[in-house]
């Protein structure tokens, strides 16, 4: 990626701590960061640096205990409650590790999951639901539980719920971490494909250099810091 349209995401001054029995515990520390729309980012870095703590702000799932994080210009924290909540699932699709799957539910239902929580008509919801499993290639699986599918069918699935809202920026902790080298390599492939097809943005916490060197630009936390280049 050569040149960057426009900046969809700016992170200023984010700082982060957490109280931790009598004392308190500095995460992040004057994170400055600047994310383009269609760019595909890698967070990198040894566990305990803060990679996830960051993308928790960026989403929007924890509040840095001071800074700025705006999106296409507005300032996320100043959402309150239910708005911050409509936010995220308008506009932000995560993807984690571990897929968090409702058991209970089948594929079809744990897609349209998000839909249904904002209100979409049920039909809607389960065209789009269908639409996405065909394309990340679970049209035969549909039915079937998560506990009948494989860690990598699982995990399209999950791909596939995080897209359902045709969200501009796809967040995900590593998605490739609880899969095999070759299963691995698919779900890398598809996440290629959904990048072009779809112009998302993509920002990924990966311990995997392999991962890491197919995007377009990494970022390294040390110690709660953004490393320079």
């Amino acid at each position: 990626m050569t040149e960057v349209a426009e900046t969809l995401i700016q992170i200023a001054a984010v700082n982060k701590s957490f109280v931790s029995g009598p004392g308190r515990v500095d995460v992040l520390h004057d994170i400055n960061l600047v994310i383009g729309r269609g760019e595909r980012v890698a967070i990198v870095g040894p566990s305990g640096a803060g990679k996830t703590t960051l993308m928790h702000i960026l989403g929007g799932l924890d509040r840095p205990s001071s800074g700025t994080v705006h999106f296409s210009g507005e300032e996320i924290f100043s959402f309150k409650g239910q708005m911050l909540d409509e936010f995220r699932n308008r506009t932000i699709g995560f993807v984690f590790q571990f897929n968090q799957l409702l058991p209970e539910f089948t594929a079809l239902e744990n897609v349209m999951m998000p839909a249904l929580i904002a209100r979409l008509p049920k039909e809607e919801a389960l065209a789009r639901a269908t639409t996405l499993l065909n394309e990340v290639g679970l049209g035969h699986r549909l039915r079937h539980k998560p506990g009948e599918l494989s860690g990598g069918e699982q995990q399209r699935t999950a791909i596939a719920r995080a897209l359902i809202m045709n969200p501009p920026l796809l967040l995900a902790d590593e998605p490739s971490g609880n899969l095999d080298s070759v299963t691995s390599g698919e779900i890398l492939a598809l996440l290629d494909g959904l990048h072009q097809a779809r112009n998302l943005t993509m920002v990924i916490v990966t311990h995997s250099d392999s991962l890491a060197n197919r995007l377009d630009r990494i970022v390294r936390v040390i110690d709660g810091r953004i490393a320079p280049d």
